[in-house]
């Protein structure tokens, strides 16, 4: 399967998530110990992974890092930065 991007990037929240992640000082590791709580496989490289635009983010993996940061699906996703 072929993986597209866009602007060289997998994903359009990855900076938006650094962001949050630092505001909220947790570690990529904190983050991925949490999201594993919710039950989504996560390891601190692909938080670095995403958040450097490596990677691609699902659907269950957004809503779970909008849930655990306290923002909305659409703050994540940040569309305006994505539009310019």
């Amino acid at each position: 399967m072929k993986i597209y991007g866009y602007n060289g990037k997998k994903n359009i929240c990855g900076e938006k998530l650094r962001q949050l992640r630092i505001m909220r000082r947790l570690s990529q590791a904190a983050l991925a110990a949490k999201m594993q709580t919710e039950g989504v496989p996560m390891e601190q490289d692909v938080i670095s992974r995403i958040e450097s635009g490596e990677r691609l983010v699902t659907d269950y993996e957004a809503y779970t890092f909008a849930k655990l940061l306290g923002v909305s699906l659409d703050e994540l996703v940040n569309t305006t930065d994505f539009e310019k």
